[in-house]
């Protein structure tokens, strides 16, 4: 008696068969769950990081489309482009553009030297190498107005500050820092405040040398100036390229010293206090943001060539190891 529950494959066909399950979904989804869960704790950060950044620009953004100034709020209108083109063609905006060039190039350059000359020296041993360190950084973890402050009132004033009496004392004249040279005196402030950063990059760079190839250098005959030459600053290429790239990206946006020493006065009006004085003293709100947008995307392109640095700084430091 056959089973009635059993089915006969008719002749010529083959029995249906069950799919076969794919061991590669589950696992997939396991993976896709635990990246989710693994970035799911940073998403408030992101979400503020949005919110703090990138709003903002974006209101920047479409404010610097419109002739807007709040003494006359009721003649706003769309300007599309035009501020652009005033900030590219004023020529106190031109101007400020090209002190925030001299001013950058030659903090960063300065400051690029001194702290060079400086990491060679911390890089020998001797007696208080610590201490000095420690003082030689200091300049960089002040806070950069009273950074300013200590120039302009300990060190610039013409009556009471260190520089002229040093000078009175030797006998010299009595100059006026920030009257006589006041892009200068801007400018020593801020080198005195980078170098440090310079020198902790290289530094770091420094000491990351192969010491092996140095030695086989020093027994095949190589001097000093010839293992530095040929050795040390090829390998600091990178550490001297990421500490411009750096000190470029804050000196560009440096705001303080200009307005606690000179407050803009005497040609050494920045763009970003050229933006203050336009934002908040002639309130033309279109054009600063303009301006604004200038900078940030003057900054943008400095980033970048800054980010392929460190990459190729990780990329080379991954291949030594």
């Amino acid at each position: 008696m056959s089973n009635p529950t059993t089915a006969v494959p008719v002749s010529g066909q083959r029995p249906p068969t069950a799919a076969p399950a794919s061991p590669g979904r589950p696992r997939a989804t396991r993976n896709r769950a635990r990246e989710w869960a693994t970035r799911a704790p940073l998403l408030p950060a992101l979400i503020f990081l949005i919110v703090v950044t990138q709003l903002p620009f974006v209101a920047t953004l479409v404010i610097s489309l419109f002739d807007w100034n709040s003494f006359r709020p009721d003649r706003r209108a769309f300007a599309g482009l035009d501020n652009y083109k005033t900030v590219l063609s004023d020529e106190s905006l031109r101007e400020s553009i090209v002190t925030t060039v001299l001013l950058t190039a030659s903090v960063v350059i300065v400051s690029v030297v001194l702290g060079l000359l400086l990491a060679l020296l911390l890089d020998r041993k001797f007696r208080g190498r610590g201490l000095v360190r420690t003082m030689l950084i200091a300049p960089f973890l002040l806070v950069p107005v009273a950074s300013a402050l200590l120039w302009k009132h300990a060190l610039y004033n013409p009556e009471y500050g260190l520089f002229n009496g040093v000078l009175n004392w030797l006998g010299g004249p009595q100059p006026e820092w920030l009257t006589d040279t006041p892009l200068i005196a801007v400018e020593a402030s801020l080198i005195w405040q980078w170098t440090p950063f310079m020198m902790l990059i290289l530094l770091a760079g420094l000491q990351s040398r192969p010491l092996d190839m140095i030695e086989a250098a020093r027994l095949d005959g190589a001097g000093n100036w010839q293992i530095f030459r040929f050795l040390t600053l090829p390998h600091l290429r990178r550490y001297l390229e990421l500490g411009t790239l750096l000190g470029s990206i804050y000196i560009v946006q440096n705001f303080d010293a200009v307005f606690t020493m000179t407050r803009g006065g005497l040609d050494t009006a920045n763009l970003p206090y050229t933006i203050y004085e336009t934002f908040y003293n002639a309130h033309e709100y279109g054009l600063a943001s303009a301006a604004g947008v200038v900078v940030v995307i003057g900054t943008i392109v400095i980033a970048t060539f800054a980010l392929r640095v460190v990459s190729s700084l990780f990329r080379e430091e991954v291949s030594h190891a």
